[in-house]
């Protein structure tokens, strides 16, 4: 058995085993073992003890690195440590360029890793800082942390190439023709992303929106590379591609700042002038008693086919639709009860039917 390893290790690595002392090999692996596992300490001891000082000063940068510092992976402390061991003993200049090469490799990948999680720890500490300030800037971060996470690991994949000695250059060539093929393959995923990127640009709606979008309507819950989702007032959701989207005529109630509200009431054509005459000064005291309100105008405005009408017209200062009908609520009940008092009558459809006696037609005749 320690022939074939011996065998082994010469004719793939050009090592012989056989030209070192077995203690010098027991030392390499002592070093290699030891490097190993105060490796592993260290990292466990760093990353509890800033996890701790950010759980008491609630330091959210502290929290980051702790977090960063946990997510080393265990295969490059493993690598590592066996460099350490390797500098013990002198190995061939192919086993060391090969050694070199795998430790650099690892890196990039972990450097990859950590830059990956710093970026996702950035976007995440922005989106609840401008949640409440700013909901469009949040719409983009997915966007964002994607095409981030992209340009990261192409460019952790090109020094690794790099490093193997491949020729990078005539590879980021190749990308650019295969691209082009592949870009006319998924035209409409791309189009769907582009249009992603006119949403977070343009910002026509952001999370949080109320849309109304042909028969359909509910609020921005989700905006994504390739879909919107929106939750309806029924409770389903309701997903739409984001190039059908934009080719639609959308109605954002969420960047109304106040509703217009215009409303008819009818009263009967027995109703005496001096009493309509007061129906306006009705209408806008309904109006101005309330909060967020603004009144705009009441007016008699046409003879109805059963009812003399009154239009009016105020403004309620606010989106929301509950408040908007709150509002509507308290106008509709002081009026009842005004015109309760005052003795006007509501009008409802009636219809008069004149009768003419048979007799009296043959007299007329």
């Amino acid at each position: 058995m320690h022939e074939w390893i011996t065998d082994f290790f010469r004719d793939t690595f050009q090592l012989d085993l056989s030209d070192k002392p077995v203690e010098l090999w027991l030392l390499a692996a002592a070093v290699a073992v030891t490097s190993y596992l105060v490796l592993r300490l260290l990292v466990g001891l760093v990353g509890y003890r800033l996890g701790s000082i950010a759980e008491r000063a609630e330091s959210p940068t502290a929290g980051a690195i702790a977090e960063l510092i946990k997510k080393t992976r265990w295969w490059l402390l493993l690598l590592v440590a066996l460099f350490a061991g390797s500098m013990v003993v002198e190995l061939s200049a192919r086993v060391q360029s090969t050694l070199q090469s795998v430790i650099v490799i690892a890196l990039l990948v972990q450097l990859g890793i950590w830059a990956n999680a710093a970026l996702g720890f950035t976007l995440e500490h922005y989106r609840q800082q401008q949640i409440k300030k700013d909901p469009a800037s949040v719409t983009a971060l997915n966007a964002i942390g994607w095409f981030g996470s992209l340009l990261l690991w192409l460019a952790v994949l090109l020094l690794a190439l790099d490093n193997l000695g491949f020729d990078v250059t005539a590879l980021i060539a190749g990308l650019g023709v295969g691209g082009i093929a592949v870009a006319l393959a998924v035209q409409s995923i791309l189009g769907d992303l582009f249009a992603s990127l006119s949403i977070l640009i343009d910002k026509p709606f952001v999370v949080g929106d109320f849309l109304i979008i042909d028969d359909y309507l509910g609020s921005v819950e989700h905006v994504g590379l390739k879909t919107t989702r929106i939750r309806s007032l029924s409770g389903e959701q309701l997903v739409f591609s984001n190039s059908d989207l934009l080719n639609s005529r959308l109605r954002n109630y969420g960047r109304m700042f106040e509703r217009r509200v215009a409303f008819t009431i009818g009263v009967t054509y027995q109703t005496p002038r001096d009493k309509l005459k007061q129906i306006p000064g009705i209408m806008r005291s309904a109006i101005e008693a309330l909060d967020k309100t603004r009144f705009d105008r009441s007016h008699f405005s046409k003879y109805g086919d059963f009812s003399l009408n009154f239009e009016t017209v105020y403004y309620v200062q606010g989106p929301d639709y509950n408040l908007y009908m709150d509002i509507q609520q308290a106008i509709n009940l002081y009026v009842h009860e005004q015109f309760e008092k005052a003795g006007i009558e509501f009008a409802y459809p009636t219809q008069t039917l004149f009768v003419q006696r048979g007799d009296a037609v043959e007299s007329n005749a």
